[in-house]
């Protein structure tokens, strides 16, 4: 809105020529983001402890001790979509449709995490595991088509190898399952990691910052033939919503770190794994999201060894899954295990930035 607003006085006066600049925006995306995050923060934690009042919001799949969390208001994921999309609305270029298409399947992912979180607090259950995969990949569906059929700029439906420049593998309409592969798998592994104060949300602020590097590199013609990487016009325009993601993130921390004062819930955990998910997508960089969101991947993959050795040979691997749970009932502290894991995430993410050169 205010790129719109104030890039046509550029001409007239220079000092509106900052609302040109990627970096300028990005940052202050990132400031309001965190400002909206912060102001509204209070007031929706006591909107939701007011309306959940009496509701179990403890997961029935979790140790013991997690019991004396009862009371803790679920969905504030309400309040990262708000600030997220609230920042970007504000600073972005309204008419690049990359954006849109993240704006899209990250609302789209957390009205179904919404859907989920609401019929918990109705029946203790939640949605059924197929409706809501069913839902996810239909979002996920709908939000491809936007740059599948009516391709902006130089898209193409390839796929990019890491460390070996110039390899692309045409996938035609292919992409479409692929890239559906990609942002319900990422939904679903930072939903299962949600289980422990502040151990989704710390990883997310590495993962936007990883992708916010990536976008503007990938969309920037001599930032990207220097580096040897697809070249991606307009992509760099993620940037601005990947800096207003950093500052969601953040701000959700302050409210959600050990003890936490209230839990993202489906709606917030749903909604940034299909974030992230279609920013992989959307910047090329689909084979590098199981290295930036590694510990994510780490916790789904835990869960399906787990499940499938339970019912191949009726024994465990893990205490309990995901992994973070073992680690619990081997006798970690919470925060230990939350800061110890967040240390993981920002090696990998780091070790995902350093293949962009290494080619």
């Amino acid at each position: 809105m205010l790129y719109h607003l104030f890039v046509p006085f550029a001409r007239d006066h220079i000092v509106f020529n900052v609302f040109r600049y990627l970096t300028f925006r990005s940052f202050m995306a990132l400031i309001t983001a965190l400002v909206i995050s912060l102001v509204i923060g209070p007031w929706i934690i006591r909107t939701l402890r007011r309306l959940q009042y009496g509701s179990d919001t403890i997961r029935e799949d979790t140790p013991e001790r997690h019991r004396t969390k009862q009371g803790t208001p679920s969905m504030g994921g309400l309040a990262i979509l708000a600030a997220l999309l609230g920042s970007t609305l504000l600073w972005v270029n309204l008419t690049n449709r990359y954006v849109w298409v993240a704006i899209l399947g990250t609302l789209g992912c957390g009205m179904i995490g919404l859907l989920d979180d609401m019929a918990k607090l109705r029946r203790r259950k939640g949605l059924k595991a197929r409706v809501k995969f069913g839902l996810q990949l239909l979002c996920a569906l709908a939000v491809l088509q936007i740059v599948y059929w009516q391709p902006p700029g130089n898209w193409t439906p390839t796929l990019a190898i890491p460390f070996f420049k110039g390899w692309l593998v045409d996938l035609g309409w292919l992409w479409i399952p692929f890239a559906m592969l990609v942002i319900v798998g990422a939904s679903n592994a930072v939903n299962l990691t949600d289980g422990l104060d502040g151990l989704a949300i710390g990883p997310i602020i590495m993962a936007a910052g990883a992708f916010g590097i990536i976008a503007y590199l990938t969309g920037n013609f001599r930032a990207a033939d220097y580096l040897k990487i697809l070249n991606v016009k307009g992509a760099g325009e993620l940037t601005v919503f990947c800096g207003a993601l950093i500052g969601a993130a953040i701000g959700f921390l302050w409210f959600n770190c050990h003890p936490a004062e209230v839990f993202m819930g489906d709606v917030g955990s749903l909604a940034l794994g299909g974030a992230i998910g279609t920013l992989a997508v959307l910047t090329k960089a689909e084979l590098l999201l199981p290295l930036i969101g590694g510990l994510y991947v780490v916790e789904a993959a835990s869960v399906i060894i787990q499940v499938a050795s339970f019912k191949l040979t009726g024994r465990r691997v893990f205490r309990m899954a995901p992994l973070h749970h073992h680690y619990e009932l081997a006798g970690w502290a919470e925060p230990k295990i939350v800061v110890r894991f967040w240390i993981v995430s920002f090696a990998l993410a780091l070790l995902a930035l350093t293949t962009l050169k290494l080619r």
